[in-house]
C-alpha cells in the first residue's frame, strides 16, 4: 500500500509540473487565448491539474486517517465533483471543434467566434455544476446539524447517510458520461468519413483530427470505468480485505489520474504550434539552438560512419 502511494505521488508531481508549464505556455501567447482549439485545451489543463492537486490531498489524509472540519470535506468534495466533469465536457468540446474544422471548413470560422467560444463555455460550466449542487444539497441539508460540527476523515462516502444518494450521484455521472461519450463517437464516424474523402492534400490533417478524436474517446472510456470500479471493489471487500485496498489504490492512478495525465500529452505534445513553443521554454528560450546542436552532432555521426575506413 505505502508503494501505491509513492507511485501516486511521482505521477502527480511529474504531470503536474507538466501541466504547468503548458498553462505558463497558453498564457504567455497571445495566438493561444484567442484561438478556440487551445481555450478549450486550457478549459482541460487547469480543471485537471487542480483535480489531481486537491484528489492526492485527500487520498494522503484517507491514508494517514487525518480528520478535517466537515464543512471543509464537503466543499472539497463538491470541488472535485465539478472539476470531474468539466474536463471531460471540454474534450467534448474540442472533439465538435475538429468535426466543425474538418467536416464543415467553409462555416467553421463563421461558428468559431468569440461569442459562440463564451456560450460554449458557460454552458459547460453550468452542466458540470448539476452534480456539484447536488452533492451541496445532500451534504447540508439532508445531513444531522449535529455532523455539521464534527471532524471527519474526508470522503464522499461520509457525505452521504442513505445509500440511494450515492446512488444517484453515480447515475447522473454515468448518464453525463455515457452522452459524451456518444458525442465523442458521432464526430469520430463523422470524421473518419471525410477523410475517407479527402485529398491526398488534406489527407494527413484530417487523419490527425481523426487519431485526436480517438484517444479522447479513449480518455472518456477509461472516465466512465471509474464509476464501475465501486461495484468490483465491493464485491472484492468480501472476498480480502488487502486485496481490496490495494485494488482501490489502483483503481485511483489508472482510471482517475490517468485520464487527467493523458489531455498534456495528447493535445500539447502532439500539436506542432504549440509543442514548438512549450519546448522553447523548458529550454529557457534556446530551443533552437539545443535542436540545430542535435542536428549537427547527428550530421557528423552520420558523415563519420560513412567515411569510416573498413577494416578487414
Amino acid at each position: 500500500m505505502e508503494n501505491f502511494l509513492i507511485i501516486q505521488l511521482a505521477v502527480v508531481v511529474i504531470f503536474l509540473y507538466i501541466n504547468c508549464l503548458m498553462i505558463f505556455t497558453f498564457l504567455k501567447k497571445e495566438a493561444f487565448r484567442t484561438d478556440t482549439r487551445y481555450i478549450l485545451f486550457s478549459q482541460t489543463l487547469f480543471p485537471d491539474s487542480g483535480l489531481i492537486l486537491i484528489a492526492n490531498l485527500a487520498l494522503v489524509l484517507v491514508y494517514y486517517q487525518v480528520a478535517i472540519h466537515f464543512v471543509v470535506c464537503c466543499l472539497l468534495s463538491v470541488i472535485m465533483s465539478l472539476l470531474t466533469v468539466v474536463s471531460p465536457l471540454a474534450l467534448v468540446a474540442m472533439c465538435l471543434e475538429r468535426y466543425v474544422a474538418i467536416c464543415m471548413p467553409l462555416r467553421h470560422a463563421d461558428i468559431s467566434t468569440p461569442r459562440t467560444r463564451n456560450i460554449c463555455l458557460l454552458i459547460m460550466w453550468l452542466i458540470s455544476s448539476v452534480i456539484p449542487i447536488y452533492v451541496l444539497y445532500v451534504s447540508l441539508f439532508l445531513i444531522p446539524s449535529k455532523l455539521l460540527l464534527a471532524y471527519v476523515v474526508c470522503s464522499i462516502d461520509v457525505l452521504f447517510v442513505e445509500s440511494w444518494q450515492n446512488l444517484v450521484r453515480t447515475t447522473l455521472f454515468q448518464m453525463y458520461f455515457l452522452v459524451m461519450f456518444g458525442i465523442v463517437l458521432f464526430t469520430y464516424v463523422k470524421i473518419m468519413k471525410a477523410a475517407r474523402a479527402a485529398s491526398s492534400e488534406n489527407k494527413k490533417s484530417t487523419n490527425k483530427g481523426l487519431r485526436t478524436v480517438l484517444l479522447h474517446a479513449f480518455q472518456l472510456l477509461l472516465s466512465l470505468l471509474q464509476f464501475i470500479c465501486p461495484y468490483v471493489e465491493t464485491s472484492v471487500l468480501h472476498i480480502d480485505i488487502l486485496l481490496y485496498v490495494n485494488l482501490r489504490y489502483s483503481d485511483f492512478i489508472v482510471f482517475f489520474l490517468a485520464p487527467r495525465c493523458l489531455s498534456p500529452l495528447i493535445y500539447g505534445l502532439r500539436d506542432e504550434k504549440f509543442s514548438v513553443v512549450l519546448r522553447n521554454y523548458v529550454f529557457f528560450g534556446h530551443y533552437t539552438f539545443v535542436s540545430n546542436l542535435f542536428n549537427s552532432v547527428n550530421s557528423r555521426s552520420r558523415v563519420q560512419t560513412k567515411t569510416k575506413p573498413m577494416v578487414i
